[in-house]
């Protein structure tokens, strides 16, 4: 006969929805399981003379019974399952022994090896329950959870859905995937987002554009299509249009789509135009905040927009369209009036007219400005200039975007290496 190993444990998910379980003691370990045990739809019933602040507030919100009384011979009778952890030895080796009896597995915190269950150490993200038993060494088992936790929330450590849940599909017709549009943050993969990476290592298509993180892509299994949206600045462009149905036709068709855009989905990155597209279709839609390129480039190059005694506000601005068009909506009058400072977005191509229109309703010719190309990337450089210099600066430099440029006294606060220096960083 095979030997066995007693200190072995068969690890089993208990569903304990309606069915009624009973945990003895109302201390610290009751107030760290009964959430979970709530959380699984137990009938519990809570045995104890008293209980901690929380444990109480769960009690008189209706969320466990409370008998406020020591265990008592014949209280396991009818339950699935139990936690035994009062504060009396006698109590807990007598509820154990009721347990064994009455076949109910317990759980034991006084003394694992009485115990007929183990509580593994448990994690939750995105509706995968990771649960960990490494025997007698609970600190290694929360250890080992913690990592496999994380690596589901970063997306470093994904697995493909196999299954559909049936109110996920159409009762009327094939199921309908979903689109996610991600900001991936100003161009440093380390930037985007937690859930952002966890939605885009579990793709089965992504349509990414020029900016966003492309270091990222190379992380993708080889089943995902990648199709390339990139919106290249006077060059060729997938039009919007086209990147809709795009988004439209793949989601029809059951797939876990990402658009992965740079910076934030809302500030100048179409995201809205896109969302209303799927709703016209009925297709669900998740937006994944980005970290705006307006804040982290300028951070990144030693520039706060704001400081304390120097500028109260910042305001974003893009200038894709010079101040002379007719088809401009900034009112740039205003603008040259603020004295705060001033970030402007899609604006290499038209800077040298944004300075003189600034300049001619009243900001100062002097203002310090910077220029940050490929702003948080391996690639990022600075210039430094003034209102009245940066347009033969950016040109002298060939700039080109993407860049930030950011006009105002914070250009030298800090790390800032002042008005009219050359490339830096």
């Amino acid at each position: 006969m095979a030997e066995h190993n007693e200190s072995a444990a068969y690890p089993v998910g208990l569903r304990l929805a309606g069915r009624r379980v009973v945990v003895l003691g109302g201390g610290q370990v009751a107030q760290r399981r009964l959430p979970a045990l709530i959380a699984a739809g137990a009938d519990v019933l809570l045995i104890s003379p008293s209980a901690t602040p929380s444990v109480e507030a769960m009690a008189d919100a209706g969320e466990v019974r409370w008998e406020r009384r020591r265990y008592a011979d014949g209280d396991l009778d009818g339950a699935w399952y139990a936690l035994i952890s009062t504060d009396d030895p006698d109590a807990n080796r007598a509820a154990s022994a009721e347990a064994e009896a009455r076949r109910v597995w317990a759980v034991r915190s006084d003394d694992a090896e009485a115990a007929t269950a183990w509580t593994p150490a448990t994690g939750r993200s995105e509706g995968v329950t990771v649960a960990v038993l490494t025997g007698r060494d609970p600190r290694r088992s929360a250890a080992v959870r913690d990592a496999i936790v994380e690596g589901l929330r970063d997306g470093s450590l994904t697995a493909p859905h196999f299954r559909t849940h049936p109110a996920a599909a159409n009762a009327t017709g094939p199921a309908v995937g979903h689109v996610a549009l991600v900001g991936g943050g100003p161009g440093d993969p380390d930037l985007i987002t937690v859930r952002g990476r966890r939605l885009l290592a579990g793709a089965d298509v992504v349509i990414a554009d020029r900016l966003g993180p492309r270091d990222l892509l190379d992380e993708l299994p080889p089943h995902v299509e990648v199709i390339d949206a990139a919106k290249i600045p006077y060059g060729r462009a997938m039009a919007q249009e086209a990147i809709n149905n795009a988004l439209i036709e793949h989601a029809q068709a059951g797939k876990a789509v990402v658009r992965l855009k740079g910076g934030d989905p809302y500030v100048f990155g179409r995201g809205m135009e896109e969302a209303q597209a799927l709703a016209e279709h009925g297709i669900p839609c998740t937006v994944v905040p980005g970290i705006s390129s307006t804040i982290s480039v300028p951070g990144a190059a030693g520039i706060p927009v704001t400081h304390r005694g120097v500028a109260h506000e910042f305001t974003v601005v893009s200038g894709h369209v010079a101040p002379d068009d007719e088809r401009s909506l900034v009112d740039w009058e205003a603008v040259a009036r603020l004295r705060g400072t001033l970030v402007l977005l899609m604006s290499v191509e038209n800077i040298g007219a944004i300075a003189e229109t600034l300049v001619r309703h009243g900001r100062a010719a002097g203002t310090p400005v910077a220029v940050v190309q490929e702003g948080t990337t391996a690639a990022q450089r600075r210039v430094d200039a003034t209102l009245a210099t940066v347009g033969e600066r950016v040109k002298a430099e060939g700039i080109r975007p993407p860049a930030v440029i950011v006009v105002g006294d914070v250009v030298t606060v800090g790390t800032g290496t002042g008005t009219g220096t050359g490339t830096g960083r």
